[in-house]
């Protein structure tokens, strides 16, 4: 495969929204047509005879049971609010426009 040109790197930069040096645009031309070559060598990997698989482990449950069990109370739960107002903790608006 052909090395990447800088015109190229630079197009990628920018799609990434990357100001680069000159010097970083030679690195990563170089960086990314090493990339771009191995996974052309991964393509010419023989798989025919490989059955297609989601998953190359077998899957098993790793989680504890979904068991309901007592929740904090509101008192606990606000303890360490920085802000509270009527039980609940108070933040303050996020949105442009809100108060």
């Amino acid at each position: 495969m052909p090395k990447l040109t800088p015109d190229e790197v630079r197009h990628i930069a920018e799609l990434a929204k990357l100001a680069l040096t000159d010097e970083e645009v030679d690195q990563y031309a170089s960086d990314l047509s090493a990339i771009l070559d191995y996974a052309q060598q991964l393509q010419e990997v023989p798989t025919d005879h490989i059955h297609p698989t989601a998953l190359v482990l077998p899957l098993r449950n790793v989680m504890r049971p979904d068991e309901a069990r007592p929740g904090l109370d509101a008192e606990d739960a606000l303890a360490n609010a920085p802000e509270r107002q009527d039980g609940y903790f108070k933040v303050h608006a996020v949105l442009e426009g809100s108060q």
